[in-house]
């Protein structure tokens, strides 16, 4: 407990650092582990570097450095300056943060987007859950009127996709798991401040015309992740600090690149 003290959750880099990751659990490294275990401790100890779309990555953040702060989006713009803008005429934004920018005009002239996006940014919160330790960092906090707020980007909000854990189709709230994060969020919070919170999701779409959503999620859901959640957690902990030893999925890149033959399979296991 003494380190975990000693760390200053505060400062990004060691937020985001080995050390926090190896100390505490986050809603991020524990659907790592759930969609594969071998690559989600490669990926703790520095052995694989995960395989995402930079862009779409630097879209999110281009969005959200200019609601954290001025200063924030500015230290963005100038850190990530090679990837932004054109290095050929016409010069200026790449066409995807044009977009970017498009969409934080239309948050900005929200009226629920800007009453309710009062309180503290990027505020960390700590907590034991189910025996562990775990570290989130949320968006907007306002402690005093007790909710918090995520905001969120994404493709289009009436996108479907098909859950095999809710064996049904499901929006991108649901498949990214933003309901698993409110849901910790909310028990972190209540635990830190003696009083409930209630978690909203803010999403804006990377469409020509963004469009808005302000989201609210049913307990009902919420109480399903968190179940699912207690039921794997124990194992996933031992599997991280090498009591036991990590299953592959077989479908990731990870696993597709350690992958060696040991015979011939049916076509028909092909679609298992």
């Amino acid at each position: 407990m003494k380190e975990k003290l000693n760390l200053n959750l505060n400062d990004d880099e060691i937020y985001y650092g080995s050390e926090a990751n190896w100390l505490y659990m986050g809603v991020s490294q524990y659907k790592d582990f759930i969609r594969c275990e071998a690559q989600a401790l490669a990926k703790l100890k520095g052995e694989r570097k995960p395989i995402s779309d930079p862009k779409a990555l630097l879209v999110g953040n281009y969005v959200h450095s200019y609601f954290e702060s001025p200063e924030t989006h500015e230290k963005f713009k100038q850190k990530n300056g090679d990837a932004l803008y054109s290095k050929r005429k016409p010069f200026g934004l790449l066409k995807d943060f044009q977009v970017a920018d498009e969409m934080i005009k239309r948050v900005s002239e929200e009226q629920l987007f800007n009453f309710l996006w009062e309180g503290e940014k990027e505020s960390v919160v700590t907590g034991n859950l189910f025996g562990i330790e775990w570290k989130g960092k949320i968006d907007l906090l306002n402690v005093e009127k007790g909710y918090f707020v995520d905001l969120k980007t994404t493709a289009q909000l009436d996108k479907r996709f098909w859950n095999s854990k809710y064996m049904q189709y499901v929006s991108f709230i649901e498949e990214y798991g933003y309901v698993l994060q409110i849901a910790v969020y909310e028990k972190l919070l209540e635990m830190k401040y003696s009083k409930p919170f209630t978690g909203y999701i803010y999403a804006v779409t990377k469409e020509a015309v963004p469009n808005v959503a302000a989201i609210e999620i049913e307990d009902l859901k919420k109480e399903f992740e968190l179940s699912e959640l207690e039921k794997n957690i124990d194992h996933i902990y031992r599997v991280k600090n090498g009591q036991e030893v990590p299953e592959e999925c077989g479908h990731c890149d990870f696993c597709k690149q350690s992958k060696q033959l040991d015979g011939f399979i049916l076509s028909s296991d092909l679609l298992r």
